[in-house]
């Protein structure tokens, strides 16, 4: 018997920038490029589609000779207040692909489901980022719970990038 339980992972940060330019570093695909993936990486945008139904998709480096793929699709777009995308792993023709981490071989969710807020307050930004695994296994879900911490990480150094960015526009 499976239980229908799902995991969601919450990550929010506040900005020092209006909502509407924080709204373009998420939909610019070469602001895109500049900051989303973990510290330590580089991102090149393959494909940019920004509307409901199209794809991002983009390759992370973590270092020259380990490049991997993945992709938005994206669901709702609604400007300048909230997007929301499935995210997965890829191949090099957009396809889904499972996680290349041999750590969560099998048991990374396909997809996740990601709903991004953005709200202002005296010329500050907060963005909110809600994700959650569908289409999952019990055993995918509770490795997405696992690396709640990892996942803190990976999202607490792209969005210092996204402020650095910020900081410059």
């Amino acid at each position: 018997m499976t239980t229908d339980v799902v995991q969601e992972f919450d990550f929010s940060r506040t900005f020092d920038a209006p909502r509407e330019r924080v709204w373009r570093a998420w939909s610019d695909p070469v602001a895109l490029a500049q900051w989303w993936g973990p510290k330590g990486t580089t991102m090149r945008v393959l494909k940019h589609d920004f509307h409901p139904g199209g794809m991002f998709h983009y390759t992370i480096s973590f270092q020259p000779s380990h490049v991997m793929y993945a992709r938005f699709i994206y669901r709702e777009i609604v400007a300048p207040e909230r997007v929301a995308f499935v995210i997965s792993f890829s191949d090099a023709e957009g396809g889904i692909t499972r996680a290349p981490f041999p750590q969560l071989e099998g048991k990374w969710p396909l997809e996740v489901l990601n709903t991004v807020t953005f709200t202002e307050q005296g010329g500050r930004t907060t963005v909110a980022l809600r994700g959650r695994p569908i289409n999952a296994t019990e055993e995918e879900r509770a490795m997405f719970a696992a690396n709640a911490a990892s996942m803190r990480q990976g999202f607490g150094g792209a969005f210092d990038k996204l402020a650095d960015v910020l900081a410059k526009a």
